[in-house]
């Protein structure tokens, strides 16, 4: 019995100890499994570096958190556990973005998102780059983190698998979305925020364009036939919950590499541990949309719809683009607030209708006063507030009726020169704008009906531009029509588009020496009154009270010189503007009749006013005439940072010509070439029994145009001048020299632009254009064109055929030998 008993007993310390054994060996297995899933070696620690505060974690002292302080930007928070549960969905940011990069690109691309996108995506965003990576001198602000082991080698698999990990470790709680994108990717802010609100973000999503390889990797990337990958180039999402379900397997995945394409690795990862695909869907092309073109992508036109459809844009090689594009794409945000500023005048006006307010009674003002700005804000209504309709205008008179063109492959207009011509580039922006919104617009809803409709072309249509409310468009289009649910069917439609675009309100935009002010106001006069005049000191790029240097290059002309000399007499001699010195460059024989009464008349004025200091100087040439060469020694006479204004003796001007040279030139700055108006040939006015209005600033239409493609009068700095090129001493005769200064500064002075602008203070009296047949072949042409552009506008010279068709028709048919016979 005794024997049994302890027999019994050892048995049961068997057993406890076989317990024991059990507990400690289902310890060992789950601390066993922790270290492969939850791994806390001291090289994943290096990956832990807390650059934006304080961060609790065992052997933090291993933790390598150089360059941490670049990014103290972000706010600091305290990871206490890593659990799949954390803080709630509200207290979190709603992305952050990744962006790998390399040392050579930190201070250019790096640089360039970072203060492009990078500061206004909704969230944060770093910059992960190798271990030995260094902030640039120049880009120290950056985010930067350093991950140990990593270089900057390609393809950058393990930069990249590093980088999700310490997304999930350090700042899994703390964001809904994740990114891994490229340093060459554009981000548009205000759609992403859009497109991951509307997404569930406690689910497992894998977002990007998904691929599976190109026609010579197909079949060759070890893919199954229902797996693919998210395409790197564009950028790739992750929500919190696929971070979570394949960050401990991040070794195993870099263990288990198929081919050298990461974003190929990291959908295969995901695929395998996150049991989910990259989206399957056909408008993920369009919104996560990538350029073939390799380094030409995106440097042309942005007017295009893959630009404005899309979310991410990439490739962006050249850093500078990624600036222009973000100030095309800030361009846009701008136009979409004022179309949404438009919309509530628009609601406002009709409340105001429903309501039986009239907005030009003053009593509704009185009766809301006490509301800010309520007065600004009613008469803006009562102008933007009116539905776009094709009777918004009304004329007073017939003259006041505007003229519809008509569009088809050329424009024709009664009210141009050229009655048939090519379409300007600024109308076809505009009906390109026209064409895209509509196309938007009757797609909104494409995806909940089935079918989507496509532009092909614009048949005809017509245009009207209204100087008060916009431009209007009456468009006949050609669309197709493709039904892809139920029943598929394609189809070309006709569709009749109506559109009227209304003009924003008057920005103004002071340069004051404090930097920039803007300012809208509705009533530009009084704002000019205000403003422009009492603080005109503080608004133009040149002093006030800058000497002006005047050449006029002079070659016969005794009449215009005379009158030339009036205007200087009354504005500069006994008027109040004493800062213009005139040189006169003279083209004559010394002793002969030209040259002595020049002389004479020069000398005259200054014994006219004894007491006073009268600028004329006169520079005399004994060469055939050059108006380039005239320039170039005008230009010698001064110094480098002097202010040159180059002007033709058949001109009249005033004060206000000269202070507008002041406004609109500045070194190293600007350069002014003003558009003068021409008159036409007075014999053509009196042959329609209509006056003269010679000698005179009158800038009506029956009397002269706008002379857009002359560039003879110029403003700018010799310095300036100097750094462009100069002029062409070697063109001698008629024309050219103005032009080749002109692309001169267009071509080589990048930092300095060139201000055009009508001035109705500077007209061209009209004389006869003598074209030499000397001139090379391209000048003649330029000077018959001038002189035929002189006789008179196209009303003008159609009125005289019809009055003189008698006359105009027996010289025709003598020139040309007719003989009609008895029909005549």
């Amino acid at each position: 019995m005794k024997k049994l008993t302890s027999v019994c007993k050892h048995a049961h310390l068997s057993k406890s100890k076989r317990r024991v054994l059990h507990f400690l060996g289902a310890f060992l297995v789950g601390l066993l499994v922790a270290r492969i899933f939850y791994p806390q070696s001291s090289r994943y620690q290096a990956l832990l570096c807390d650059p934006y505060g304080q961060i609790t974690i065992n052997n933090a002292s291993d933790m390598d958190c150089t360059d941490c302080d670049h990014l103290a930007s972000l706010e600091n928070f305290r990871v206490s556990s890593m659990g799949t549960k954390g803080p709630s969905s509200s207290s979190k940011k709603l992305l952050f973005v990744g962006v790998m990069t390399a040392q050579k690109y930190l201070d250019t691309r790096a640089a360039a998102v970072y203060e492009t996108w990078g500061k206004e995506i909704n969230g944060d965003v770093a910059f992960f780059a190798s271990e030995t990576a260094q902030a640039p001198s120049k880009a120290r602000h950056l985010p930067l983190v350093r991950l140990k082991d990593v270089d900057d080698s390609y393809p950058p698999q393990k930069k990249s698998f590093y980088m999700l990990q310490y997304m999930w470790r350090v700042l899994g709680d703390r964001y809904e979305w994740f990114m891994r994108a490229d340093d060459d990717v554009y981000i548009r802010p205000d759609k992403m925020e859009r497109f991951l609100r509307s997404i569930n973000s406690s689910k497992a999503h894998f977002i990007g364009q998904a691929g599976r390889g190109n026609q010579e990797e197909f079949g060759l990337l070890s893919l199954e036939y229902d797996e693919n990958f998210c395409m790197g180039g564009p950028g790739i999402i992750f929500s919190r919950e696929t971070l979570r379900r394949i960050v401990p397997y991040v070794q195993t995945c870099l263990r288990n590499l198929y081919t050298t394409h990461e974003d190929v690795e990291l959908g295969r990862c995901v695929q395998r541990f996150a049991r989910i695909s990259c989206t399957w869907s056909y408008e993920m092309q369009s919104i996560f949309y990538h350029n073939f073109s390799g380094g030409q992508a995106f440097t042309e036109s942005l007017k295009t719809k893959e630009v404005h459809n899309a979310i991410t844009l990439h490739p962006i090689k050249k850093h500078q683009h990624m600036y222009r594009l973000h100030n095309y794409m800030r361009g846009l945000e701008i136009r979409e607030l004022q179309q949404r500023k438009v919309s509530l005048y628009r609601d406002l006006y009709s409340l105001g209708s429903v309501s039986h307010f009239n907005f030009n009674k003053n009593t509704v003002v009185d009766v809301l006063s006490q509301k800010k700005h309520f007065s600004n804000l009613v008469s803006k209504a009562d102008y933007f507030g009116k539905p776009p309709s094709c009777n918004k205008y009304r004329p007073r008179s017939v003259d006041d009726v505007l003229p519809w063109d008509f569009i088809s492959r050329s424009i024709y207009s009664s009210a141009n020169l050229n009655p048939r011509r090519k379409l300007e580039t600024h109308l076809k922006e505009g009906l390109d704008d026209i064409i895209r919104e509509l196309i938007r617009s009757s797609n909104s809803y494409s995806r909940e009906r089935g079918r989507v409709i496509e532009f092909q072309q614009i048949l005809y249509g017509y245009y009207q531009l209204n100087p008060l409310y916009g431009p209007s468009y009456i468009l006949d289009v050609l669309l197709t029509f493709k039904k892809y649910r139920g029943k598929k069917m394609t189809v070309p439609v006709r569709k009749h588009a109506y559109v009227q675009q209304q003009f924003a309100s008057i920005e103004v935009r002071e340069i004051t020496s404090h930097g920039y002010t803007e300012k809208t106001e509705p009533n530009l006069d009084l704002y000019q009154r205000n403003n422009f005049k009492n603080n005109h000191e503080n608004q133009q790029l040149s002093p006030t009270n800058v000497q002006i240097n005047m050449v006029v290059p002079l070659s016969g002309k005794l009449d215009a010189f005379i009158r030339f000399m009036n205007t200087f007499e009354e504005i500069c001699v006994r008027g109040p503007d004493k800062n213009l010195v005139l040189l006169v460059v003279l083209f004559a024989k010394i002793g002969s009749i030209e040259f002595n009464q020049t002389l004479a008349i020069v000398n005259g004025l200054k014994a006219q006013y004894p007491g006073e200091t009268v600028n004329v100087d006169l520079l005399h040439v004994d060469q055939p005439f050059s108006r380039a060469k005239a320039l170039d020694l005008g230009m010698q006479r001064v110094t480098m940072e002097e202010l040159l204004f180059f002007i033709d003796v058949d001109m009249i001007w005033n004060a206000e010509t000269l202070q507008r040279v002041r406004l609109n030139t500045g070194l190293q700055k600007s350069v002014y070439f003003p558009v003068v108006f021409s008159d036409f040939d007075p014999s053509v006015m009196s042959a329609l029994g209509k006056k003269s209005t010679d000698k005179s600033f009158n800038a009506a239409e029956r009397d002269g145009y706008w002379r857009l493609f002359g560039f003879g009068i110029v403003s700018a700095y010799k310095t300036d001048i100097l750094e462009a090129g100069g002029f062409d001493t070697s063109i001698v005769g008629w024309g050219k020299e103005d032009v080749d200064l002109f692309d001169k500064f267009v071509q080589h002075n990048e930092n300095i632009s060139i201000f055009r602008s009508p001035d109705p203070n500077l007209v061209h009296i009209f004389h006869i254009v003598d074209c030499d047949n000397a001139l090379d072949e391209a000048r003649l042409t330029m000077c018959h064109n001038t002189r035929s552009e002189t006789y008179g506008s196209v009303n003008q010279l159609a009125s005289l055929i019809y009055h003189y068709k008698t006359s105009i028709f027996q010289y025709v048919l003598s020139k040309n030998s007719v003989n009609l016979g008895d029909n005549n």
